[in-house]
């Protein structure tokens, strides 16, 4: 697990950890370097993270890299957005949305 600048970036290893037993709601982008929406996306989380620090945990998982999180929560496209509570998916958002709706998701569920 590494921090740059919010978001944490997680992989298989972390994952159960940082995501699933986390005491606050987590919000996990599911990404790819390669991927132009996620590259969208990753300034609003960036920014996420900080204004939800110690509320919200947002995690980013590179799925070229880490694929197990992925096929378990059977990611088929990215960006894609879960949020996790108490260990269980409660919702996701797939494709890049701007941040109000990614903030307005957020605060319906803290």
């Amino acid at each position: 697990m590494s921090k740059e600048n919010g978001p944490l970036h997680v992989g298989d290893g972390d994952f159960e950890q940082t995501v699933l037993q986390a005491e606050h709601l987590a919000l996990v982008d599911f990404w790819a370097p390669w991927c132009g929406p996620c590259r969208m996306v990753a300034p609003a989380l960036e920014e996420l993270a900080e204004e939800y620090a110690g509320r919200a945990v947002v995690a980013k998982v590179n799925t070229d890299e880490h694929q197990e999180w992925a096929r378990h929560f059977g990611i088929r496209g990215i960006p894609t957005l879960l949020f996790v509570k108490g260990g269980q998916e409660i919702d996701r958002i797939v494709g890049a949305v701007p941040k109000r709706v990614i903030q307005t998701k957020i605060d319906s569920l803290l």
